[in-house]
């Protein structure tokens, strides 16, 4: 299965919607998608709205920690929504919500970050 992108700006936070699967075949494609939206946008907080998201392996924490090492140097922030159960175990177990925030949605997640 393939994974499916797309994107919305939000005053200062891009979200981002992921379906599918993240692996290692698309990973790439993803942190190239992610990398050229923040670019072009000037977001400084990224919301990933993982709803539609049926698969993660390892490689998907590799691209959002690297997103995470690009924006926190000038205190951008990233928050993860709509996260089914298995990839919140692998996101718990991997120590990630230390750097990353959980919300139930986007409009959480948006409020968390303090976005309207």
């Amino acid at each position: 299965m393939a994974v499916h992108l797309t994107h919305e700006l939000r005053g200062t936070a891009l979200i981002v919607r992921v379906g599918g699967e993240i692996d290692h075949a698309v990973a790439e494609e993803v942190r190239d998608y992610l990398d050229t939206w923040l670019r072009r946008s000037g977001a400084r907080h990224l919301v990933l709205n993982l709803s539609a998201l049926e698969f993660m392996d390892s490689s998907g924490l590799g691209v959002i920690l690297g997103r995470y090492r690009r924006l926190a140097p000038d205190g951008g922030r990233i928050v993860v929504c709509g996260v089914n159960p298995t990839v919140h175990r692998m996101f718990e177990l991997s120590g990630l919500y230390r750097i990353v925030s959980a919300a139930g949605d986007e409009d959480a997640a948006l409020a968390e970050l303090g976005v309207a």
